[in-house]
């Protein structure tokens, strides 16, 4: 699994209806995509749910690095490029996935949390307590999927997790999903992924 994310942080005054609408058009195109396990279309709009900022930031689950690359080298990709300009594309390694116990539910609400890896410890037991906490909040009410992935170029773990409506007790930046394609969701890898 490959986790993958880019933001488009907008100006305060921006009309999030326009993303809105862009989202409700086009979101469709990926609900077949060969190689997509699942890609939340997300938001936040400033002042709400304590967000400081308008944002469009979309979060990806890869079950294929083939599949990835031809959204980003193939055109997918091309339309934000063209509409926005080329933001920076984050990406992961997965280290966890699990259905949620929500998993039938729609998704409404997202959070993500990044976080430094601390030097000076074994990353076994780092990717390990990843392991859990996937788990731990796959198994909270309400939630839909949890997963876990590291950019060992920063050496960052970001732990994402899509709700059914709230987020109860989870830590993060939380986003508004506008829309999930998620045309091979059932073929990503359940649990530790190494």
């Amino acid at each position: 699994m490959h986790a993958m994310q880019y933001e488009l942080t907008l100006p305060a005054d921006y009309d999030m209806d326009v993303i809105r609408r862009r989202v409700a058009s086009r979101g469709h195109l990926l609900d077949a995509w060969d190689g997509l396990g699942v890609k939340a279309y997300l938001v936040r709009e400033r002042g709400v749910a304590g967000s400081p900022v308008n944002q469009y930031a979309p979060f990806y689950l890869w079950n294929s690095a083939a599949g990835r690359n031809s959204f980003l080298w193939g055109g997918g990709f091309q339309g934000i490029c063209d509409d926005f300009g080329r933001p920076p594309v984050w990406q992961w390694t997965g280290v966890a996935y699990e259905e949620g116990a929500a998993v039938a539910a729609a998704a409404r609400v997202a959070v993500r949390r990044r976080q430094r890896v601390p030097e000076g410890v074994p990353l076994s037991g780092v990717m390990a307590d990843a392991v859990r906490e996937t788990g731990r909040l796959a198994a909270g009410e309400g939630a839909v999927l949890a997963a876990a992935a590291v950019d060992t170029s920063r050496w960052e773990l970001v732990h994402f997790s899509l709700w059914e409506d709230a987020a109860p007790g989870v830590e993060g930046e939380v986003f508004r999903v506008l829309h999930l394609s998620a045309p091979e969701r059932d073929r990503l890898p359940r649990g530790r992924q190494w």
